[in-house]
């Protein structure tokens, strides 16, 4: 009788792979001036020990495709050797990026070449579309998996197969039921249950205020609430989410954050301040700095200013120093409202703006 353990010899070809992606970031209007067959190129950016950039034709590489925008991936001549990878190049909206590349064919670049696409898009149907900004500008993201060698090796059996970690749906299922919860907020007439031990764990201010003589010495029952006030149901609710299962609400998983979002950014960013969430706040802060407007950047200032956002108010101020950006934002009412109420900042604007010149 044959041991059921038994196992038949088996083998299998893998490649260690060294992957990575570079965004190049353009001015859709103003590249529109280069001739057909001109390319703009990224700067050179690394993978696998290798020399990679990006070229853009803004209007297409050659005559029968100037209608187009024309894209390429270019391996640097001084590499040593050709490179077998798979590559992928989309718009940086686009999701499933690492799951796109897995699929995408195999290629091989030799020094000095290029792989893209001639017709990556139509100029017409791009400038029809909302992946350009209101400034202008509009991203693409190349993400390239190098393939090192390909080898053969004995390939072990699979007793066990083991799920990826359930961690975030169980812990988002425990908000949302509410089982076992220990403390109610009271926010803008809404109510959340949530346990304390965890937002303990996620928050040093809800820590204190939990864990605190007057919660201690009262003894917190199931049906005592804290009321909150001066805060959205809407980001209190993306405030526990977050806490909870270390995810952003859905309106800011976008590439490109709609008004919702961007709104939803500017809210969740404060109250992750107010609760001494920094990751969170970084997270918002990374967030805003990728959509700054004419409109908005009065406002973003403001908030970076009172949040001690160094990076995002840095970011304003790049933003400023465009051609014709801080006049027109200067003719907005929410650079009025800057100006009246918040002069210190006005100044150092006007400071900031002025050494550049």
């Amino acid at each position: 009788m044959s041991s059921p353990s038994s196992q038949q010899p088996a083998s299998a070809i893998k490649a260690p792979t060294t992957s990575g992606y570079h965004r190049l970031r353009i001015d859709y209007y103003r590249s529109l001036g280069s001739p057909t067959g001109w390319a703009l190129s990224s700067r050179d950016f690394v993978v696998g020990g290798r020399q990679w950039r990006i070229s853009y034709y803004p209007n297409g590489n050659r005559p029968e495709n100037a209608e187009f925008i024309s894209v390429f991936l270019c391996l640097d001549s001084s590499s040593p050797k050709p490179a077998m990878l798979q590559v992928t190049i989309t718009f940086d909206d686009e999701a499933k990026k690492q799951s796109q590349l897995r699929k995408a064919p195999v290629i091989t670049i030799a020094p000095g070449a290029c792989w893209g696409y001639h017709r990556f898009v139509k100029r017409d149907d791009l400038a029809r579309s909302k992946r350009i900004r209101p400034d202008g500008f509009f991203t693409i993201r190349c993400d390239v998996s190098l393939i090192d060698h390909f080898t053969a090796q004995e390939d072990e059996p699979v007793f066990v197969s083991v799920p990826p970690s359930e961690l975030r749906r169980d812990l988002g299922g425990l908000l949302d039921t509410g089982s076992g919860g220990d403390v109610v907020f009271q926010v803008g007439g809404e109510a959340f249950t949530a346990h304390r031990c965890l937002l303990a764990a996620r928050s040093p201010v809800l820590a204190a205020a939990l864990y605190g003589p007057m919660m201690e010495g009262g003894g917190l029952q199931g049906g005592v609430a804290i009321k909150i006030d001066d805060m959205d149901p809407l980001v209190f609710k993306a405030l526990l989410r977050y806490a909870y299962t270390d995810s952003l609400p859905p309106q800011m998983q976008q590439g490109e954050l709609e008004e919702e979002g961007r709104a939803m950014a500017q809210h969740l960013l404060a109250a992750a301040d107010r609760y001494g969430m920094e990751r969170l706040r970084l997270l918002c802060e990374a967030q805003l700095c990728k959509h700054i407007e004419v409109a908005s950047v009065a406002s973003i200032l403001i908030l970076a200013d009172q949040h001690g956002c160094s990076g995002l108010k840095n970011a304003c101020f790049e933003f400023l120093k465009s051609p014709g950006k801080f006049a027109a934002a200067m003719a907005t009412q929410e650079y009025d409202y800057l100006k009246t109420n918040h002069c210190a900042l006005a100044d150092e604007v006007v400071k900031v703006l002025a050494s550049q010149l």
